[in-house]
This record gives C-alpha cells, structure tokens and sequence, in this order.
C-alpha cells in the first residue's frame, strides 16, 4: 500500500518549490494564481495562503490588488507607502500648479498597476484634503492646492 503525504507541511512543500521556481527564474515577477496552485497541488485555498504566508514572511512575496501575488526580490524596495501618498507625489514629479488637471482615475491606474477603484479611493483622500476638485463625470479634476502649501485657488 502506497505512502499517502500527510497534509499536515503541505504548504510548507509548496513555499519551497515557488522558491525554487523563483530562484531558477529571475525574469519571474508573479507567483502563480492561488486558484492554479490549489487544482496542481490538490489542496485547499487555505493550504496555499499558507504557503503565500511563508513566502510573505521571508519577504520573497508580497500581495497585490486583485488577490494576486508578486515576486520581491533580493534588494528590491518597493514604495510601501499609502496609494494616496503616492499619487500626491505626482503634484511635484508632473510640475502640477494650482487650476491644472489631474491625471485620470485610468491613467494613474495604470501608472500605479492598481486597479480604478483603488485610485478612486485614493483621489477621494486628496480631495478630502482639499488638494483636488471635486470629480465629475465628463470633467477632469483640477488640483486646487499643492500638498505642503496653504495657498488654494
């Protein structure tokens, strides 16, 4: 009668082969899906956040919007900061001055690689603030105060 593997450390067999896979290929910059791991391993969804964990904690991983995870490698520094500070350092990288537009909910989605409900969320934040207008449909937002400054249009 064969041996079965005991599910108990399953995970921790599956965080070893990503770290195979990922130190055999440095082009890889994203783990494969929790769903695509869950039917090649035959394992619960739970099995495989587990093993996303591992990597998490080695910092050989992170998350990313949209449940999928991404490959940090070795002296990689990502901006760790809030989405909403992030986009704030665009007033200052575009040379953005009071009444200019703002880029859109799109373009800084894709800027960011987040998605438009995350930028929107972020935008809502400076415009709470009081740096942005207000968004409207068909009209971009205008930036009505630059971040550090009390001037406002």
């Amino acid at each position: 009668m064969p041996r079965q593997a005991h599910p108990r450390g399953t995970f921790l067999h599956i965080a070893d082969g990503l770290k195979a896979k990922i130190d055999a290929d440095s082009a890889m910059t994203e783990l494969p899906s929790a769903a695509e791991l869950m039917v090649a391993h035959g394992v619960s969804r739970g099995v495989v956040l587990r093993a996303f964990g591992i990597l998490r904690a080695e910092g050989r991983a992170e998350p990313v919007p949209g449940g999928r995870w991404r490959v940090v490698r070795d002296g990689e520094q990502g901006d760790r900061r809030p989405l909403a500070e992030q986009i704030a350092d665009i007033f200052r990288a575009d040379e953005l001055n009071v009444g200019d537009p703002f880029p859109s909910a799109s373009a800084l989605a894709s800027r960011f690689g987040v998605s438009r409900p995350t930028v929107a969320k972020a935008l809502d934040k400076l415009e709470a603030n009081g740096l942005l207008s207000e968004s409207r449909q068909g009209k971009p937002r205008t930036v009505l105060a630059l971040p550090g400054r009390e001037e406002r249009s």
